[in-house]
C-alpha cells in the first residue's frame, strides 16, 4: 500500500485482495492484516478512517488491520473496532485518533496498538515470510541481519530453524521488552552461534518513543506543523532508569529506539548511569535510529561508547516532510550523520526493512548523496543538507565490520581476512570508484555463505 495515495485507494489494495483468493473472498472470519500506507504522502497529511475502509462493499463488515509504513500506527476496520470496546481514554506512551466528538476514528498510535486484537502468525506463515525473507537477501548480497523485534512467537520458530539447519541467513535477533510482562533478564537463556553460526539472540529491543512520521518522537519543542503536541515517550524515565542497568547487569546487549531529540537525550542519561564502571566494549549497547540529537547529545553518545545504529533511506525519505514538522533550525539536527561520526561515535548503517528496501546499496547510496535516487532533495543535486554526507570508506564500513562489532561477530564477519568466515557479495562494478549516480545501478553477480554461493554464480 505504500504507492497509494490516499486512503480510499489503500482499501482499495485490501478490496483486490480480498477478490483475487476466493478462500478469503467466501470467508468473512479471515482476518486479514497489510502494510504501508503512509499519511505524509497524502493531501492534507489527514489520518485514514474506518469510516473511509468500510466504503468498499468488498471490505465492509470483514476483520481488518493495516499497518503504517513506519510501523507506529495501526488503522483497523469496523469490525475490528467493536472488538475493542470499551477503548480507554487514554493509553500512557501512545495516541487513539478521535474525532471531534471524541469517538474513535481507527487509527492507534505507539503503545495504543497494544489495544488491537491481532492473531499470532501461524508456522505456515512465518515459514513463508522467512522464505521470502531470505530470497529478497540474498539477491542483493546480504549474508547477516539484524532482527529488531523478536517476540516469543519468532523467537522459537528461529529456534526451531537453527535446530533444523534452516538458517540460509545469519539472524542476530533482539528480544522486544513488553513493560506489561515480567522482567525476563535473569531468567531467559541467551542464544549465541546457535545452528552453525546462524542465530545469535543476546539483545533486548526497548521503544523510547514513537516516529517522526507520525508525530510521536518525544521532542523538547512542540511539534512546528502541531504546536499542541511534543510527541511521547512509550516508556517512562522510572522505567528505564530500573530496566536498563538490569538487562546490563544480567549481560543483555541493550538496544533502545529513539527518534526525538528528548528521546535519545533521556536514554542517553539513563545510560550514562548504567555504564558507570563497566566494560562498554562488552555490552555494545545501542541507539536504535539516533534520529534526532543535539549536539551535545552527539557528543555524550561518541564519549559514552553507545552504537549509533541509523538508517540512511530514511533520511532521502523523510526529507521532503521534515521541516515541515521540525522547522528550519532544528531540522539541521536530524539525520546528522556527519556529525555523529565527527563526535566519535560507531555507527552502522541500517534498512529498517520494510519501512524502507532492504537492499544496503541504498542506504550506502542514501549515506554519500543525500539525495534520492533520481538524485533530487529539498536543497537541490548536491544533497539534503550535503555537509552530513560522509565517506564511502564511512559507508562501506557502516554496512560490514560495524554492524558485525554491533552484533559482537567482527572476530568472524565484516570483513574478508584470514580466519574470518568467507562471507561477501560479488558486484558487477566498484561501488567505490563508480560515479554516485551510478551506484544504485550495481547488480550482484553473487552472494556467498561459508564459501559457498547461496545466489548468483562465481
Amino acid at each position: 500500500m505504500e504507492e497509494a495515495r490516499n486512503a480510499l485507494e489503500a482499501v482499495e489494495h485490501v478490496s483486490n485482495y480480498i477478490k483475487a483468493d476466493p478462500a478469503i473472498y467466501h470467508n468473512f472470519s479471515y482476518f486479514i492484516e497489510g502494510w504501508g500506507w503512509d499519511h505524509t504522502r497524502w493531501p492534507a497529511e489527514q489520518w485514514p478512517t474506518t469510516e473511509e475502509m468500510e466504503s468498499d462493499p468488498f471490505v465492509r463488515g470483514r476483520q481488518v488491520v493495516l499497518q503504517s509504513k513506519d510501523g507506529h500506527a495501526l488503522w483497523v476496520s469496523q469490525r475490528v473496532l467493536d472488538a475493542m470496546a470499551p477503548i480507554p481514554a487514554h493509553v500512557e506512551g501512545g495516541h487513539i485518533v478521535r474525532d471531534e466528538t471524541g469517538n474513535p476514528t481507527g487509527v492507534f498510535l505507539d503503545n495504543a496498538q497494544d489495544l488491537v486484537p491481532r492473531p499470532p502468525p501461524t508456522e505456515k506463515q512465518l515459514l513463508k515470510r522467512w522464505s521470502i525473507m531470505v530470497r529478497d537477501a540474498h539477491a542483493v548480497g546480504l549474508t547477516s541481519v539484524h532482527d529488531a523485534g523478536f517476540s516469543p512467537v519468532s523467537l522459537k520458530f528461529f529456534e526451531c530453524q537453527a535446530k533444523n539447519n534452516n538458517l540460509p541467513l545469519r539472524v542476530y535477533g533482539m528480544r522486544y521488552f513488553d513493560e506489561s510482562g515480567p522482567y525476563w533478564g535473569n531468567t531467559s537463556a541467551k542464544i549465541i552461534a546457535a545452528g552453525n553460526n546462524r542465530l545469535t539472540s543476546r539483545s533486548v529491543k526497548i521503544f523510547g518513543d514513537g516516529a517522526l512520521r507520525s508525530g510521536g518522537a518525544a521532542l523538547y519543542e512542540p511539534y512546528s506543523d502541531n504546536p499542541e503536541t511534543r510527541g511521547f515517550m512509550r516508556l517512562s524515565t522510572k522505567v528505564l532508569d530500573e530496566i536498563i542497568p538490569n538487562f546490563l547487569r544480567d549481560g543483555w546487549q541493550v538496544n533502545i529506539h529513539a527518534i526525538g531529540d528528548r528521546a535519545n537525550a533521556i536514554i542517553l542519561d539513563a545510560f550514562e548511569n548504567a555504564l558507570k564502571d563497566t566494560n562498554v566494549t562488552a555490552l555494545r549497547p545501542r541507539l536504535e535510529h539516533a534520529q534526532f540529537m543535539r549536539k551535545q547529545d552527539m557528543t555524550r553518545l561518541g564519549k559514552l561508547g553507545v552504537i549509533a545504529s541509523v538508517q540512511p533511506t530514511h533520511a532521502i525519505s523523510d526529507m521532503w516532510y521534515a521541516e515541515s514538522r521540525l522547522g528550519p533550525e532544528r531540522v539541521k539536527g536530524l539525520y546528522a550523520f556527519r556529525s555523529i561520526i565527527d563526535e566519535g561515535a560507531r555507527i552502522t548503517l541500517g534498512s529498517d526493512a520494510p519501512v524502507e528496501t532492504i537492499n544496503p546499496l541504498s542506504g550506502f547510496y542514501a549515506a554519500i548523496t543525500r539525495v534520492s535516487p533520481e538524485g533530487q532533495s529539498p536543497h537541490g543535486p548536491d544533497g539534503w543538507f550535503p555537509e552530513q554526507r560522509i565517506s564511502r570508506k564511512e559507508a562501506l564500513r557502516g554496512i560490514t565490520i560495524d554492524p558485525a562489532y554491533a552484533s559482537f561477530t567482527d572476530n568472524i564477519l565484516g570483513s574478508i581476512v584470514p580466519g574470518k568466515r568467507a562471507d561477501y557479495v560479488v558486484f558487477s562494478q566498484d561501488i567505490m570508484e563508480v560515479p554516485a549516480d551510478q551506484v544504485l545501478k550495481t547488480k550482484v553477480l553473487a552472494t556467498v555463505m561459508d564459501g559457498k554461493a547461496v545466489y548468483g554464480a562465481l
